[in-house]
């Protein structure tokens, strides 16, 4: 049995989008029991040189679109970068989810061997065959940043553990 393309992203990120939503969810609660000013939490970052939260989760959601856009040969929609609430970045985050649910997977299945371009700072480019793309740039990418937005939450006190990152994977429990 062959493992596509899109079996390899799509699931992925919609899961771990909406796992990220969930935990932006407890990042509320968490606030407003704390009594802590959400946007301070949305500009919390675990180092200096560091993206803050709310810069990760954007990246999380453009690496999921812009990825799977690519892949479909396809434009992603644009997303302007300025949210300054939880809740409008959950918002972000439910977009990403429904314009992905609007991909042909068949498109992306097509591109394992097609040459994707795509933009690596202001200047550069990147060139890599789609199924490296995915599997080296747009997956590594993903993780990295849902990982690190996870991780500033728990190092602010956000009450989230592994099963709020994993999301409801698709297990069968005994």
């Amino acid at each position: 049995m062959s493992y596509s393309m899109s079996q390899a992203s799509l699931p992925v990120f919609e899961i771990g989008l909406n796992s990220l939503s969930a935990i932006l969810g407890k990042t509320i609660a968490y606030a407003a029991a704390k009594k802590i000013d959400a946007s301070v939490l949305l500009q919390s970052r675990l180092s200096p040189d560091m993206f803050a939260l709310s810069r990760q989760v954007q990246i999380a959601t453009d690496q999921a679109k812009n990825g799977s856009a690519r892949l479909a040969g396809v434009e992603a929609p644009r997303h302007e970068d300025n949210e300054t609430t939880i809740d409008q970045l959950k918002a972000r985050i439910a977009k990403t989810v429904a314009y992905l649910k609007t991909l042909d997977p068949k498109q992306i299945d097509a591109s394992a061997d097609r040459e994707i371009t795509f933009p690596l700072g202001p200047t550069n480019k990147g060139h890599m065959k789609g199924d490296d793309y995915l599997n080296h740039f747009v997956l590594p990418n993903f993780y990295f940043h849902t990982t690190a937005a996870y991780a500033i939450l728990r190092h602010c006190g956000v009450e989230i553990g592994k099963r709020d990152f994993l999301g409801a994977i698709p297990m069968r429990m005994t």
